[in-house]
């Protein structure tokens, strides 16, 4: 495996959610609070084609960083997939779901990181 570093392999995820239109994405930096993983990446999809697409691409730039994809869960008909890349794990939700679960919430102490600032295209 390539010696990817995390951060990069985040705000990849998250300009690939930007590029694909998607919404309310973050980048939230938990090392400190978990073993599970060093960054979580949310994005909202407006529905279950636009998750898909997302996914993939995702999936895409990961193999192509050479960054191992240990697993993906749920589907997006079920509004939301788990994209499990090691040190980073990304949640594509559908709106309903985000608010569901409301993972800012649950993990309210994790930095937010600036991933536009870094060379993204929102702000």
């Amino acid at each position: 495996m390539a010696n990817v570093e995390p951060q990069e392999i985040a705000f990849t995820c998250a300009r690939i959610a930007d590029e694909k239109k998607a919404d309310n994405i973050v980048v939230l930096r938990v090392a400190s609070l978990t073993t599970l993983a060093d960054y979580f990446v949310i994005a909202t999809g407006k529905n279950p084609r636009q998750i898909r697409a997302t996914a993939f691409e995702m999936e895409s730039a990961a193999a192509r960083l050479k960054t191992a994809r240990h697993a993906i869960e749920g589907t997006p008909d079920s509004g939301w997939v788990l994209l499990d890349l090691g040190d980073v794990i990304v949640h594509l939700f559908s709106p309903e779901a985000r608010r569901l679960y409301a993972l800012e919430v649950l993990w309210g102490d994790a930095e937010a990181e600036g991933w536009a600032e870094a060379g993204g295209k929102r702000k």
